[in-house]
Order: C-alpha cells, then structure tokens, then sequence
C-alpha cells in the first residue's frame, strides 16, 4: 500500500480513515522512514491543492458558499477515490502508471474540476467582446503576483521533495535540481514564444510558464536528469501560451491560466514519463495515455455532477450587481482593495460597455 491509505470515502475529512492501531495504542512508528500523521498531512495538503486550483479558475463570479461545498465533496470524496487508483495501489498501479507527485493525481484532477466549473458558470462580465473577442481583465498587481510565484517556485521544492518521503539525501537532491530547472525552462519558453506571437513582453505568461514547468517535471521529478528536466519545462512552457490561447478561443473565462497550467501541463508531465527518463518507452507512454483518460472521464463525470446540482438548486453565480461591485463587500462587508475605490466606477463602467 502507498503512504496514505485512502480507507473511506472521506477520509481527509475525517470520516471512515482507518488509524494504524495496535494493542499498546496508535501505531507512530516509522514506515519506510516517514509515520502514519506525516503521510497524512501530506496528503492532506495534495488534496486541497487540487481545490484551490479551480478557486482560481473560478474567481470573481461565484458565490462562496456553493463552491464551499463543492470543495468539501470534492477533496472529501473524489480526491481519495482517485488518488487511490495509484497511490493507494489501485487498478492503475497496477498496471504500471507512473505519477512521482501528482502532475495527474493532483492538478490534472484540480484542472479536469477547473474546465467544468468555467464551463457552467460562464464569463465574467467584460470579458468577452460582442464580436466574441477576449477583452484583457487586468490583475491589480503584478508585483505580487510575482511574489507569489516565487513563493511557489519554493514551495515546489517541499512538494516534490517531500515526495521522497524518506528523505533520502541522493534521491531527494535529484528531485529539488529536476524541479529548479524545469522551472527556469518553462519560464524561459513561454516568455520566449509569448514574446515571438505576441511582440510584448509578458511577464504574467512568464510566471505562468514557470508553473507549467513546475507542473510538467512533477510526475517524474524523481526519473529525470539534468538534460530531460529542461526539456520537459521547454515544452511546458511552450504549451502554456497555445493553451491560454485556446481557452479564449474557446470562449472559457480562466482569470488565472489554471487549466493550462494544471490541467495541460498535468497532461503533458504525466505523458512525458513515457518519453523522456529511466522509464521511457512505448509501452510506458500507453500506460501514462491511458491514466490520464481514465482520470479525465472520472474527475469530469463527478465535478459536473456536484457543480451542476449546486448550480440548479442554490445557484453558483453571484448577480450581475455584486460581480461589478465587488464580493468583496457583498460577501464579506469590507473592501479588500480600498486604495482602488476612488477609480472603481471608472472601471464599471468599462466593463459594462464591454459586456
């Protein structure tokens, strides 16, 4: 059994996970150089990873409460069962799929949510043209998106790292240097293809990039060396400016590039176990395509059910009200932003000429 068994539907909420007893107590021993509490609060953090990703998707035009409980059902249900596939030595262990930290098990499944969701709840306001052209909703900082990036290149670290789980000092140097270059490549590619289509340089599709190589190296951080690492971020970052492309193209609202980053590049990391690393070949890569649907199927089948019947008993949009004025002060009663009050009208008023 891998690490965090997934024994109940429920149970990173608590409900029906069964503790390692024996007959002095909870067993804490140590297992393969981690205990039972590490492995569950590490995967506890995997399974709201993937929720927050269509937190991002979602922004600005849902209400809070409805996607509260999809988000509960989802990493309380749905995570588990999935995860189990591989991780809990399900069916596709079994047949050999390959997924070192998740680029399927946990933001391929957060990004197949995230589509759903964009899907149903539609565009903001302003954000598409009569013509059906995407108009640019402008974040209100870019030096902190920036930051935030950075944090999560860091973070990155303790995410495939932590995913050694013995913290062997080989292994786990490999995983942290696969992880970095893989970063700074994909980076690098969607400035560079951003920049060549675009004639502007972009810095949100940089940040953007540096994501999808995050996201790219994370199945198989642990296979890769040097020379594969960068090539797997490359080619995320690449696949990163198409896919925000394409997204438009197909007139889905995703204020942040989470199914591009999550879910394409989910895709493409998984993939690339098949051909790049100690595992690759034909068969592995049949193995890794046949993951990747049996997911897609799974996580779209079951986020369509939980949206779409919160959708039609309590609803999942705000009005159109609130989305101008800000949920902030609808939902919370207070500005999150009140330094931009004194220019707010301005910036109704152009999203209302848009729409």
């Amino acid at each position: 059994m891998y690490p965090g068994e997934f024994n109940g539907f429920l149970g990173f909420s608590g409900i029906g996970l069964q503790s390692p007893m024996t007959a002095e107590g909870l067993d804490l021993t140590y297992s393969e150089g981690y205990t039972y509490w590490t492995d569950f609060l590490f995967q506890g953090m995997f399974a709201a990873t993937a929720a927050t990703i269509v937190s991002g998707a979602v922004a600005e035009r849902i209400k809070i409460v409805p996607f509260m409980i999809f988000t509960i059902i989802y990493v309380g249900l749905v995570y588990p069962i999935a995860g189990s596939w591989k991780w809990g030595g399900g069916f596709l262990d079994e047949m050999g799929f390959y997924d070192f930290a998740g680029s399927t098990l946990v933001h391929s499944v957060g990004g197949w949510a995230a589509i759903i969701a964009i899907t149903l709840l539609g565009a903001r306001i302003g954000k598409f043209k009569e013509n059906g052209k995407p108009s640019a909703i402008p974040g209100h900082n870019i030096p902190l998106a920036m930051g935030g990036v950075l944090i999560l290149w860091l973070g990155w670290f303790g995410f495939n790292g932590g995913s050694v789980l013995s913290a062997d000092p080989a292994l786990t140097s490999l995983v942290l240097v696969t992880t970095c270059l893989a970063a700074a490549a994909g980076g690098v590619a969607a400035f560079l293809v951003s920049t060549a289509m675009y004639k502007k340089y972009d810095l949100t599709m940089f940040l953007n990039g540096i994501l999808g190589g995050l996201v790219g190296i994370t199945a198989g951080a642990d296979l890769m060396g040097p020379t594969d690492a960068i090539l797997i971020g490359l080619i995320a970052g690449a696949i990163i400016v198409f896919g925000v492309a394409l997204i438009d193209k197909l007139k889905l609202d995703d204020p942040v590039g989470a199914v591009a980053v999550h879910l394409i590049c989910g895709i493409w990391g998984t993939l690339a176990v098949g051909i790049f690393g100690s595992k690759a070949g034909f068969s592995q890569f049949l193995i890794q395509l046949g993951g990747v649907a049996a997911y897609g199927v799974f996580c779209c089948a079951t986020a369509f059910a939980i949206l779409y019947t919160l959708k039609k008993t309590v609803g999942i949009r705000v009005s159109k009200q609130e989305e101008l004025e800000g949920l902030d002060n609808f939902e919370h009663g207070m500005e999150a932003y009140p330094e931009m009050s004194t220019t707010s009208a301005e910036v109704k008023s152009s999203l209302m000429m848009n729409s």
